[in-house]
């Protein structure tokens, strides 16, 4: 049976020169955000099957690599249940393992830790434009910060790099999950039935208010509850101060503190922002993950049509780990998607060394070599980045292929004749 050259769906390989673009992003984001404090870490790339099936993940955890037991303890004849043949799994994003790997090394770590972690994800999902099955994910989270100040430094550090890549006047959508529950109390619908009801407005941008509203009435809610709930987001798109719009609805139904900390959280990242881009507080950003608890955000391209980043405050996800709860907070750019339109852009990586290419004619003696290598390696001392290769048949061919890869000088070395 003959060999399978392609990878396995929705996997990929990566060719030169899509991975100089990938590593020069790789250095400007580990740069950029240890600019602002963060450390840089790793996680193991399974974890414990438990960990990422403990109902946080929302929609993910349907969507797991599940990797069987191993040698010995691997009987599959005699098993009965998943859990007989399967004990751990490929991490479907860096937030679980985040949250295990703090739990586990808090003693070592400061207070509060800012964390950067970057590294490949896998989700047996539907494989699509700047969406695979195995995937770079790069976050930025700070643990053990209460406050705001947590959700300024990650926008901002966001935002910055975004646009250190040249991208402009994208938008960055901010919510709260406490905002969400307050109108659907101020609304009247059951606490139980909550994340149904946020599954329905997350559909907003696609079905519009009136969708909305008709499939919160098809699936059982009563009409007083749904006509509040539309009354509340109509009154929202008047134009008016959305926050002090809600501070007055929502009174009684909300914590105090919550409106003043967002309206801090917005006037901040616009005042320290270093590039064009809108930041808007937006009553229908609802986020899947059931383990937010707090602010919620994420950055929408017109390029790619949707989302490039997002992600929240979830101060409860460590203390399933400890048993006592943890302020945490992270963001997550979407790689592959900006990668994605970098690559459609015709992205060119700025300040690169210079670089050259040596041929040498195939047949030459060692010590002619020998020369050529050391004139090589000189230039490398000075910055340029060299290329020795014999010279092909085809050398036309080859000469035109390097300078398709960004080789700006060739120089041809021949045999000394005697």
């Amino acid at each position: 049976m003959a060999m399978t050259k392609k990878p396995v769906t929705g996997m990929k390989d990566i060719l030169p020169a899509e991975m100089q673009v990938r590593d020069y992003v790789i250095g400007l984001i580990q740069e950029t955000y240890k600019s602002f404090g963060f450390s840089h870490i790793e996680t193991p790339c399974m974890e414990n099957i438990g960990n990422l099936s403990s109902k946080q993940g929302g929609e993910n955890e349907k969507l797991i690599f599940k990797v069987l037991k191993r040698g010995e303890k691997l009987h599959i004849p005699e098993a009965q249940t998943e859990a007989d043949v399967v004990d751990c799994g490929m991490r479907y994003d860096l937030t679980v393992p985040l949250s295990r790997y703090y739990a586990n090394n808090s003693a070592s770590l400061p207070s509060p830790f800012k964390a950067l972690q970057m590294g490949n994800v896998w989700r047996a999902d539907r494989p699509q434009r700047g969406r695979f099955r195995q995937f770079m994910q790069c976050d930025i989270d700070i643990l053990g910060d209460p406050t705001c100040l947590a959700e300024i430094e990650l926008m901002s550090a966001t935002t910055t790099l975004l646009g250190k890549l040249g991208f402009s006047g994208f938008k960055v959508c901010f919510n709260d999950r406490r905002v969400l529950k307050a109108m659907a109390a101020y609304s009247g619908f059951p606490e139980a039935d909550y994340d149904k009801v946020f599954i329905i407005l997350d559909k907003m941008d696609k079905i519009g208010r009136d969708g909305v509203c008709s499939e919160l009435l098809e699936s059982g809610f009563s009409g007083e509850s749904v006509e509040r709930y539309m009354e509340l987001f109509a009154a929202l798109e008047q134009g008016q101060d959305g926050l002090s719009l809600l501070e007055e609805k929502l009174s009684g139904v909300i914590d105090g503190g919550v409106i003043p900390g967002m309206r801090t959280i917005l006037d901040s990242v616009r005042a320290a922002a270093s590039c064009e881009f809108s930041l808007v507080f937006d009553p229908t950003l609802v986020r899947g993950m059931s383990y937010y608890t707090g602010s919620i955000f994420e950055i929408k391209m017109e390029e790619l049509g949707g989302s490039v980043a997002g992600g929240g405050r979830y101060d409860e996800m460590i203390g399933r780990f400890t048993g006592m709860n943890t302020p945490a907070c992270g963001f997550s750019i979407g790689f592959e998607r900006i990668i994605t339109i970098l690559m459609e852009k015709g992205f060119q990586i700025p300040k690169q060394p210079v670089k050259k290419a040596f041929l040498m004619e195939k047949g030459m003696p060692a010590e002619e070599m020998v020369k050529v290598l050391e004139r090589a390696g000189k230039e490398r001392q000075s910055g340029a980045q060299v290329l020795v290769a014999h010279m092909n048949k085809n050398k036309k061919f080859q000469k035109e292929q390097l300078q398709k890869e960004g080789y700006g000088e060739i120089v041809e070395f021949f045999k000394e004749k005697h």
